[in-house]
Parts: structure tokens; C-alpha cells; sequence
């Protein structure tokens, strides 16, 4: 069996309604296994749906691909024996049986399902704290500094002020378009 050393992305298929309990199964198996080089981030897509029902809007949080959660791994023996060995997992998708590893999502694919979700494709560590001023290398900002008010390492976005016209303007900011100063 081939072994992958690149992190990429991949379909679980789970029992429906289960979606939440395999993220946090999968976490916490994760870390106490000292996986956390190996199994990244965990996804159960999911969006806001706004319904309006005897004339009062109702906002709620449904899955957009009920049974499905993502995971950004390494595909180690390893690895892949503690994802499909979780409870609620009931295997990968692209996964031909009798042992055969899974196939990745391809890059755009990845990309076009975690932009809906708000989030980025390109996992980024970003080592900062509340107060640092950082870098902004990319979007309408590149090459502007300014200072981190909130990280939220879950979405992987930062909230950052930034001086624009003599005057601090707030703007939201993904990992992957900032780097550390200094």
C-alpha cells in the first residue's frame, strides 16, 4: 500500500444525524491517539436556512450533505485505520473496499465546498496573538499592516484593524492572506 505524506482532504460517510457526534469522536480520538500530525481539521458542512413560517422568520442550522462529514489527513496505515474505525463512521467515499485507501477530493473541489462554508482550502498554521500587528500579502488590503483584534482558529479568520485614510477600519481576514511581522 501506497502511503501519502501530504496532507489532502476526504469523504467520510457516516450514519445519518450522526455527523457531529464522528467531528468531535474523531478530535478527540485524534489527540488522545497523538494523531494531531496526521488528522487535521474536521468539517460537517453545514448552512444557515432562513424559513418564514405563519409569518415569522426561523433561522436554523441544517447539513448541506446530510451523512457526510470532511477530514483533512494524512493518509497513513495508521491514520486511516483510526478514521474508519470511529464510531459512527461507516467508511470513505472513493474507498473500493477489501482494503483499498481512499481517493482524495481534488484541490478545487476542496476549495469550492469550504468557500461556501466560509472557510479556506489552504490550512495555514498562523502562530499570532490578540494585539500582534501582522502582514497582509494578499486580497484588496496586500501590503497594508495591522493589528489582530479577534482570532478564530476553528474558521481560520482573524479580525484585523487596519489604518486606511487616517482612520482604523475593521476587516475580517483569512489566515492564508496574512504573515507574522518580524
Amino acid at each position: 500500500m501506497v502511503e501519502s505524506v501530504e496532507k489532502q482532504w476526504y469523504v467520510l460517510h457516516t450514519y445519518s444525524g450522526y455527523e457531529n457526534r464522528v467531528k468531535s469522536n474523531l478530535e478527540s480520538r485524534a489527540q488522545s491517539m497523538g494523531m494531531e500530525d496526521f488528522i487535521f481539521r474536521i468539517v460537517v458542512p453545514e448552512q444557515e436556512v432562513r424559513q418564514v413560517k405563519d409569518g415569522k422568520a426561523k433561522e436554523s442550522i441544517e447539513k448541506t450533505f446530510p451523512g457526510y462529514v470532511l477530514v483533512e489527513m494524512v493518509m497513513t496505515d495508521q491514520a486511516w485505520y483510526i478514521v474508519r474505525n470511529t464510531p459512527g463512521v461507516t467508511g470513505f467515499v472513493g474507498s473500493h473496499g477489501g482494503g483499498s485507501k481512499p481517493t482524495p477530493l481534488l484541490p478545487d473541489e476542496v476549495e469550492l465546498v469550504l468557500r461556501r462554508l466560509g472557510m479556506s482550502a489552504r490550512h495555514q498554521e498562523l502562530d499570532v496573538e490578540v494585539g500582534e500587528t501582522i502582514k497582509i500579502v494578499e486580497g484588496a488590503f496586500a501590503d497594508l499592516t495591522g493589528k489582530i483584534t479577534e482570532i478564530d482558529k476553528e474558521k481560520m479568520k482573524l479580525k484585523v484593524n487596519i489604518e486606511m485614510f487616517g482612520r482604523e477600519t475593521a476587516t475580517e481576514l483569512d489566515f492564508d492572506q496574512v504573515d507574522k511581522l518580524g
